[in-house]
């Protein structure tokens, strides 16, 4: 299956090429995935393909048993896992071997900690990366972005998943399926789990119901790969559609009032045939004479797609027919939506109709054409829009001042150059008019300079009578070119318009956009929309969300501290209802704002208010339009940031019920163990005191006062840990001396160090430290009874404290177990535990936790590590040079 490595041009080995990957995808556990691996690795093995296993899950299955039986097997690595010991498949015996095919069952499977890869398809994407081919095996519901619908199905959660980039780069997915009924029997005649599992199986995940669901699923998930494959290899050999191996819909959008029922009646056609589905306008010359509110209409039947799950295009073009059926070529399209013409015959007859162009020139594709809803001709709620126009006089003006020069200019040039070379003068007047006007004035001008070709220059002159019959064909054919070429100029003239404001538009999109990502706040998203829309539309700008049931002012732009009654009501009611209020708008039109919702979805986020001194309406068509993609961009941000907001608060709860938890299996242990050695020592006392003798009685109280201690020290840390959690240290600096110290703590955890040896090792000499000795000391008592705890009987434990240039360090050494690798930093986290020498939960796991607080708030640095002589750990504790007493006199003295 795998290329070998080749040689490049110089003669060194190249990269070994990408190794292929084939994933056998299952409904479900049983279906036969592993055993249908295995008749693929015995059947390439005998072609001479290098096979081996890397990792194959029998359970206990004869017949999967026997087809591994004569596979080469990777032998796989033991990996520790706490008091246990578990099997991962070998990932570098793989790579080492390397092998052309290796077998990996269940893609899924999470590693155990201390794998190199959390995951088992990192494994499988670092063998693929060696160019080493891999066959694996996955069910469907481990796909993560069937997840959540597979969780529906089943009401059973999966907590491992598998990216879809995965099966996006499979080179090869093949669907190992059969019926429910079969798989339920092979369940009850034990060929997948035990008797016990097996009805537990059955009675939930195992359901007729939900079987056959993650049977479509899979069966639809695979489906779309191989349509997302042939889509590609028609697009890469240029072929042109459409092959009708999946459906595919366009809906063909227009300025038609009855156009959103084209587009609900696209939706259900898709959604009947499961198939994904595109709103396409066409924008041509004639767009751009479209009136304002069917421009509108047309941008609300765009958004209207996208609300519904379709992806809506625009493409610029000559013509419809052309454009439309050019994309269906390119995106394998196999039903068209087109509504049905409102024009007159006659109309048709002249113009041509679109539809009937399209049903005759479409070939194998579909066309669909839906008169859509008659009910839609009632005119929505709208925003007064400015005009764009300024009058519709100066054109014309324009062209008679510019028919006029040409004119001149033709008399002063004509005795030298002739009559024959006027009339490109004139042409010259058509195309620049054409280019700055467009169609309608540049056909105005050809007509006019026609005429004044004709009035001032072909005989007769100063009539419109034409003498001679070539001046005639001359006059002719000057009109046609004239027309001509200035339609061709106002067509160029029309896309250059659409590229331009394209361009302008996308461009402030995109530097919105980049704004919007970079910004790491709800406060300076808000301020930097605001900021956006005042700049690109010069308007005043207010941003209100909806927080709490109300309506709050987050940013504005220019700055702006409150609104009046009336601009909160309207503000208000367009937050409810979802649509424009207030100036221009057909709701509370009198306020001086006009207010849009700020949507997410179906969700109300909040408002955006928009005003301007000048009276007259706010926005023209093509601002208001831009102001929507603008609030789509930030409405899109907010819901980001909210949904943040609701995960950070999920993982504080989290680790609020995880912290909860931890605390009260602390109370559990360390305040019921002691409480309950004092309440039966003091009850022996009272009760039976009589007939203990003295040493007896002095035993029972020796063990009321250690209990005692001991809950004291517990009570102790928690309050400590609250201290420094609420930043209430308070540090009172003096001399001390670390001998001192080091002697009250080894006096203070007498009774822990009860079967330990203990070593002092301090340096003759040592400088005090400026420093709070109680705290210091507490430091030095949780280290010693860390070390106890987790150490057995008859081991050392030293404490040693030295001094360089650098400054103080002290050191609680042990010969336990040592520090988990890994865990150097996670041990001084709160409720943080590991098993003690009984295999208990040890102590409260606060201990470090204030040793790291105290050392940090004395101006130090504590760190965990295992010791390199010997099985152990070691904690160090280091205070700069500044904190030691004689560089402080020293300073004092300078």
């Amino acid at each position: 299956m795998t290329s070998p490595d080749h040689p490049n041009d110089l003669g060194r080995p190249a990269a070994p090429l990408r190794g292929r990957l084939k994933v056998l995808l299952g409904a479900a556990p049983g279906v036969g995935k592993t055993y249908e691996m295995l008749l693929d690795a015995r059947r390439l093995r005998e072609q001479g393909v290098d096979v081996v296993v890397g990792i194959v899950e029998t359970h206990g299955r004869a017949e999967t048993m026997a087809l591994v039986a004569g596979l080469e097997i990777v032998p796989r690595r033991i990996i520790p896992d706490g008091a246990h010991a578990r099997e991962e498949m070998d990932l570098d015996a793989i790579l080492a071997r390397r092998p052309s095919l290796v077998l990996v069952d269940e893609l899924a499977h999470t590693n155990v900690p201390g794998s190199r890869h959390p995951k088992r398809y990192l494994d499988v994407e670092e063998l693929l990366a060696a160019g080493i081919d891999v066959i694996t095996t996955l069910n469907i519901q481990h796909v993560e972005s069937l997840n959540d619908v597979v969780a529906r199905v089943t009401r059973i959660r999966v907590r491992e998943t598998v990216p879809d980039a995965i099966l996006d780069r499979a080179d090869d997915i093949e669907v190992v399926d059969i019926s429910p009924d079969e798989l339920i029997q092979r369940l009850q005649d034990g060929k997948i789990y035990v008797p016990e599992q097996a009805r537990r199986a059955l009675n939930h995940f195992f359901s007729p119901g939900n079987l056959t669901a993650l049977r479509e699923l899979a069966l639809r998930r695979t489906a779309q790969r191989v349509d997302e494959q042939l889509l590609s290899h028609m697009q890469s050999l240029a072929i042109r559609g459409p092959w009708a191996a999946g459906e595919r819909v366009l809906v063909c959008v227009s300025e038609d009032a009855r156009g959103a029922g084209l587009i609900r009646t696209c939706a259900r056609m898709a959604g009947r045939f499961h198939a994904p589905w595109t709103a396409l306008y066409v924008e041509t010359a004639r767009s751009h004479h479209l009136s304002e509110e069917e421009r509108d209409r047309v941008a609300d039947r765009l958004r209207l797609a996208e609300q519904l799950g379709g992806e809506a295009v625009t493409l610029p073009g000559d013509s419809i027919v052309d454009e439309v059926l050019a994309f269906c070529g390119r995106n394998n399209i196999t039903q068209i939506v087109i509504g049905k013409s409102g024009r007159s015959r006659l109309f048709e007859m002249l113009h041509g109709s679109v539809v009937h162009d399209l049903v005759r020139r479409a070939g194998p594709v579909g066309v669909h054409v839906v008169a859509g809803d008659e009910a839609e001709e009632q005119a929505p709620t709208r925003i007064a829009s400015a005009g764009g126009a300024t009058g519709k006089a100066g054109p014309y003006a324009v062209v008679v001042a510019a028919v006029a020069v040409a004119l001149g200019a033709g008399k002063l040039i004509e005795p030298v150059v002739g009559l024959e070379t006027v009339d490109l003068v004139f042409l010259l007047a058509v195309i620049a008019l054409s280019i700055g006007y467009g169609l309608v004035p540049s056909l105005a001008a050809s007509v006019l300079a026609s005429l004044a070709y004709n009035f001032f220059f072909l005989p007769p002159i100063l009539t419109f009578t034409i003498a001679s019959p070539t001046n005639v064909a001359s006059f002719a054919f000057f009109l046609i070119i004239a027309l001509i070429v200035s339609n061709l100029a106002a067509r160029v003239r029309a896309q250059v318009v659409t590229a331009r404001n394209r361009v302008r538009t996308t461009e402030a999109l995109y530097t919105f956009s980049r704004k919007v990502a970079a910004v790491g706040t709800l406060d300076d998203l808000l301020w930097a929309t605001a900021y956006q829309i005042a700049s690109m539309l010069r308007l005043d700008v207010v941003v209100l969300l909806a927080r709490g049931g109300r309506l709050d002012l987050r940013a504005s732009y220019p700055p702006e501290d409150e609104l009046d009654d009336a601009d909160l009501g309207a503000a208000k009611w367009a937050c409810e209802a979802g649509a424009p209020a207030g100036r221009g708008s057909d709701t509370l039109p009198g306020t001086r704002r006009l207010f849009v919702p700020l949507r997410a979805g179906n969700r109300g986020l909040g408002v955006v208010g928009l005003t301007r001194a000048r009276p007259g309406p706010l926005l023209t068509p093509d601002e208001r339009r831009l102001l929507e993609a603008l609030m789509d961009q930030a409405a899109i941000a907010v819901e980001r940031f909210d949904l943040a907001e609701e995960m950070g608060q999920t993982r504080l709860a989290a680790e609020t019920e995880r912290l909860r938890s931890a605390l009260l299996a602390s109370l559990s242990h360390d305040l019921k163990t002691p409480l309950a050695s004092i309440l039966g020592a003091s009850t022996s006392l009272r009760q039976f005191g009589h007939l203990f003798d003295r040493a007896d009685r002095d035993d029972l109280a020796a063990t009321i006062e250690e209990e005692a201690r001991r809950l004291t020290r517990f009570v102790g840390n928690l309050l400590d840990m609250t201290r420094i959690d609420s930043g209430a240290i308070v540090i009172e600096r003096t001399p001390v001396d670390m001998g001192e110290v080091i002697a009250t703590a080894l006096q203070a955890t007498k009774s822990v160090l009860e079967g330990h040896r203990t070593a002092l090792a301090m340096e003759e000499g040592l400088p005090f430290l400026a420093s709070d000795a109680v705290l210091l000391e507490q430091v030095l008592v949780n280290l010693i009874e860390n070390a106890a705890k987790y150490t057995p009987a008859g081991t050392l434990i030293t404490i040693d404290a030295g001094h360089d240039a650098a400054g103080m360090v002290l050191r609680v050494l042990d010969e336990g177990p040592g520090i988990p690798a890994g865990a150097e930093e996670t041990v001084f986290e709160k409720f943080q535990r590991f098993r003690a020498r009984d295999h208990r939960l040890a102590g409260t796991g606060l201990g470090l936790a204030i040793c790291r607080g105290f050392v940090e708030a004395l101006g130090g640095t504590i760190t965990a590590g295992s010791r390199p002589d010997r099985p152990g750990a070691v904690f160090t504790i280091r205070f700069p040079a500044p904190l030691l007493l004689p560089a402080i006199l020293e300073q004092a003295a300078g």
